[in-house]
Parts: C-alpha cells; sequence; structure tokens
C-alpha cells in the first residue's frame, strides 16, 4: 500500500475505534479506593486538522497518526485489540524513522483489585506495547516501561465507563 495513503487509513481507523469500552462485568477479590493525584490526565491530544486546500503534508498526516497515543485494554487483560494495530504502526514507524526518539509506556488499570495486583496487570500491558513494538523493528534502548497501576486514573469515577478509561497504555514521546 503505498505510503501516502496509509497513515490517513490509520487516523481514521484508530479515531473511530480508540473510544470503544469492555462492557464485561467481572470482579476479582479485593478492592481499593483510588487515590487522586494532583496531576491530571487527558484522555487524548486532538489531531491536527487536516490541510483545507487539499495539499497533503506527510509530516502532518504522521504528527496526527502519534497523536493518538492511548491503547484501551478489556478488564483484566492485557491482550493489545486489533482496532489498535494503527497505534502500534504509527509509533514503530516514527520510532524506527528516528533512532534517536524514545518512548515510555505507562501502564494504568482500573481501581478494581489490589494495589499489587494493578501494578502487575499495568506492567504486562505496557509490556504487551513494547513487544508488538519491538516486533516491528524497534530498539528496545528507545522505550522505557513503568506502571501506576491504579494510581493516575484518567476518570475518577467508579463505574465501567471510567473504569474503561482507566484500563490503557499511554505513549509519551520524551
Amino acid at each position: 500500500m503505498n505510503g501516502k495513503y496509509w497513515v490517513p487509513a490509520v487516523i481514521s481507523v484508530a479515531l473511530m475505534l480508540g473510544a470503544c469500552g469492555s462492557t464485561k462485568e467481572r470482579n476479582p477479590a479485593g478492592g481499593t479506593v483510588p487515590t487522586q493525584t494532583s496531576e491530571p490526565y487527558t484522555d487524548r491530544i486532538a489531531p491536527a486538522p487536516a490541510p483545507v486546500d487539499g495539499s497533503y503534508d506527510a509530516a502532518a498526516a504522521a504528527e496526527r497518526a502519534l497523536s493518538t497515543n492511548i491503547i484501551y485494554f478489556d478488564f483484566d487483560d492485557s491482550t493489545i485489540k486489533p482496532e489498535y494495530q494503527g497505534v502500534i504502526d504509527a509509533f514503530a514507524s516514527y520510532l524506527n524513522a528516528n533512532p534517536t526518539a524514545r518512548v515510555r509506556l505507562e501502564g494504568h488499570a482500573d481501581e478494581r483489585g489490589t494495589r499489587e495486583y494493578n501494578v502487575g496487570l499495568g506492567e504486562r500491558r505496557a509490556n504487551a506495547v513494547q513487544s508488538a513494538l519491538l516486533a516491528k523493528g524497534v530498539s528496545a534502548q528507545q522505550i522505557s516501561v513503568i506502571s501506576y497501576g491504579e494510581e493516575r486514573p484518567a476518570d475518577p469515577g467508579h463505574d465501567e465507563a471510567a473504569w474503561a478509561k482507566n484500563r490503557r497504555v499511554q505513549i509519551i514521546r520524551q
């Protein structure tokens, strides 16, 4: 596929499907109340608008693809859903084209489960994204992994809609 066309397709798919959440209602033993932090997280960064004059700017299209930097997960799962393959592909292309660039993969979980379990789950999620990037040829030196577990919720609510936003890996360019 011509590179000129795959980036807008990736953006479209990622933006359309990126907000989907799970509706599973399983409840692991134990639970804690989330801790509020003074450092708010945003759900996602709005992509830059496409040019009005009909011209195609590959750099701007690549930047729009990288603005979708969140991968959401199902409850108690660390499997990357197919709809996030475009996010993985965009970051893999960016990192492979920029060998000095680095990203930090921040793993998160919702408030259900113990703190220890959620830190481990956040780490498994971040490691799954790392493995996907490594499989695309990205250097391990370009990636760092950290898990915040339930400590930095994107949504402080206590319902499925909030929990779905909190089960995520955020890819932060450094």
